[in-house]
């Protein structure tokens, strides 16, 4: 892992997009993706980032886009930073492991979430609609048995898609509401799609310890061609937990920024910017969980 990347600067390639963790650079006929290891919690970005976070990201999307092509054409073009175009080759120590060059695409506006387990707002919205009490409960357009614990395995994945908000939260909506924003045809091929996603990634991911409670996807049209665009199963976009540490009732140990929540929710920080700087043994702890999901799921 190289040095901590909080910000790219690539001189005279247009920058389009700085995002939370991805700066997104226009290449005329392409995008240029960028990892940097910028982290965020409760959607403010820290002031200091993680060790090789952006690398790992980058890496682990390489290796889902790969697995999942049969399911889903995606926006992936290269990686190898040997075959980028010629106006890229001097920024080989920014670039090089924690990049992309992509399609460019028209996004679809919607998160395309879905749940394996019950946790985080699944969990939340999960209570509020009188799952602890009734017999069934409608989860934004999902019908699932009453009583379930926090983190039980649902009795099969579910779809909840959520709008997609630029900045703060983005917020759950049902089926109906989808169907309302991009029609019924299209909801019901990315619904299809995300569940065979996530069974498929899913069921490799436990074998090699891990559970996804959740993920979620982000599609887009280049012409009329539906694909898969942004990242894919990785720490930022699922909820990974330890197999062998598993049991519901409660939440789970988990492979993200967990231990950056903790402290920031210990110290009593009001969520509001600016936020405080990150202790070493925070960075660290919050790297080695990085590295260790990439390295249980790609080796």
């Amino acid at each position: 892992m190289g040095q901590v990347i909080l910000k790219t600067d690539l001189y005279g390639i247009p920058l389009l997009h700085r995002g939370k963790v991805r700066d997104l650079y226009d290449l005329g006929d392409k995008l240029l993706v960028v990892a940097t290891d910028r982290i965020s919690a409760f959607d403010i970005v820290m002031p200091n980032g993680i060790p090789g976070k952006g690398e790992v990201l980058t890496a682990m999307s390489v290796f889902w886009f790969d697995y999942t092509g049969d399911i889903v054409e995606n926006h992936l073009l290269e990686y190898r930073f040997e075959e980028y175009p010629a106006e890229l080759k001097s920024f080989r120590e920014t670039l090089q492991g924690r990049s992309m060059l992509v399609r460019k695409a028209k996004r679809i506006d919607v998160e395309c979430v879905v749940r394996g387990y019950l946790a985080g707002t699944g969990w939340k919205d999960y209570k509020n609609s009188g799952g602890l009490e009734k017999k069934e409960v409608n989860l934004h357009g999902n019908v699932i048995p009453g009583g379930l614990k926090e983190s039980e395995k649902l009795p099969r994945p579910i779809f909840t898609p959520s709008t997609k908000a630029e900045t703060g939260h983005d917020e759950n909506i049902s089926l109906n509401e989808m169907t309302e924003m991009v029609g019924q045809d299209l909801t019901e091929r990315i619904e299809r799609i995300s569940i065979r996603l996530y069974e498929k990634c899913a069921s490799y991911a436990e074998k090699r310890g891990i559970l996804i409670a959740d993920t979620k996807f982000e599609f887009g049209f280049v012409d009329d061609k539906l694909i898969l665009i942004d990242e894919l199963f990785s720490p930022d976009s699922s909820r990974f937990w330890p197999k062998e540490k598993y049991s519901p009732g409660s939440s789970q140990d988990s492979f993200d920024k967990q231990f950056v929540r903790d402290y920031l929710t210990e110290i009593g920080w009001d969520k509001k910017p600016p936020p405080p700087v990150l202790p070493d043994d925070i960075v660290q702890k919050t790297a080695e969980k990085y590295r260790e999901a990439f390295q249980r799921l790609v080796g």
